[in-house]
């Protein structure tokens, strides 16, 4: 009788030796942030280690699309997975028989991964999900597998749009104002000109590419264009405070220090998210906009509120700098 017993024993391990046995991932989920995307497939229970005698099979819907055979050291991809690659040959002796693509060709769906040693084999299967494929304001409503927004959050990209043009309209209306009480020469009537155009039409192109859904390089660009140009509100300023004052009181120095810590804070945030999805430091971007945006509001009240008092109350040196030229043209003309 115990003879009997060690046999069915005996037989059971023999059968479950020849089972390989993996680590199990249900679902992998993807977003419009990854460029690549990897299936797991790792084998727990190899007896040989030896990629000579495995061969590695992938299927997606039941369709293989990537296969690796050890012996004769080939590979097949389909023609619609060209990148499909295992992620690692060198580990593949581990038991490591993930496999990598692109996540243009990674479509949604259930993949199988089947693994052969010798005479041993074992499958399993993993579901690939898109995690963002829809943008908040469709009238399409997510689902719980999926989430708004692309790259940036609505309510980000909301924000900076909306600071970047709060920021060129306080910049306008600044130039309306100057343009309007002081005397400007044609040359630089222009270049007034010729900056306000070129600000909206940068702030326009940036906005485009920027609200498109996605982290591609127009997106990145889009960004780019918001937040670099607007080093021009810099020069502006200190241009349009110059018409103004003639000599600049300290409090100008302050505003155009203010710009310019807003400016340097948007650019660092930019940098910071250009190279990261989901962007993780678009708070940094905001706040960069908006003390830029604070410090252009700060500068228009101050050119309107202290601008006209500056032109009907003369600075004390032009007031001696009129008489002083008059007694020296009188003293050449004796």
């Amino acid at each position: 009788m115990w003879q009997l017993a060690a046999w069915v024993l005996l037989s059971a391990v023999g059968v479950g030796s020849a089972q390989l046995m993996f680590n199990v991932t249900d679902v992998v989920q993807k977003t419009n942030c990854n460029k690549t995307v990897i299936l797991p497939c790792h084998v727990i229970n190899l007896n040989e280690n030896n990629p000579d005698v495995m061969f590695v099979t992938w299927k997606r819907q039941g369709k293989t699309i990537f296969s690796f055979d050890g012996g004769r050291k080939e590979f097949f991809r389909d023609s619609t997975v060209p990148s499909a690659n295992l992620v690692s040959l060198v580990d593949l002796p581990k038991g490591i028989a993930s496999l990598r693509l692109n996540s243009e060709e990674a479509d949604v769906g259930n993949y199988s991964c089947e693994v052969t040693e010798s005479n041993r084999e074992g499958e399993t299967r993993v579901e690939l999900r898109n995690y963002s494929v829809v943008s908040c304001g469709e009238e399409s409503t997510p689902t719980p597998k999926e989430k708004c927004g692309s790259w940036f959050l609505l309510v980000e990209r909301a924000i900076i749009i909306v600071l970047l043009f709060v920021i060129v309209a306080l910049c306008l209306a600044q130039l309306i104002l100057v343009a309007l009480k002081y005397e400007i020469g044609p040359e630089k009537r222009m270049g007034v000109i010729v900056a306000a155009v070129f600000s909206i039409v940068v702030a326009v192109v940036g906005t485009v590419l920027f609200v498109q859904d996605g982290y591609t390089a127009q997106n990145q660009t889009g960004l780019g264009l918001i937040v670099v140009p607007a080093v021009i509100f810099v020069p502006l300023q200190y241009f349009m405070f110059g018409i103004v004052f003639g000599s600049l009181p300290q409090a100008t120095f302050a505003l155009i220090g203010l710009q310019i810590l807003g400016y340097v804070i948007a650019v660092v945030g930019f940098a910071l998210c250009v190279s990261a999805c989901p962007p993780i430091h678009g708070s940094v971007v905001i706040a960069g906009l908006a003390i830029l945006a604070i410090a252009n509001l700060l500068s228009l009240g101050y050119v309107f509120i202290m601008g006209p008092r500056m032109k009907d109350h003369p600075r004390p040196g032009k007031a001696v700098e009129e008489p002083l030229n008059e007694l020296q043209s009188y003293v050449i003309r004796e």
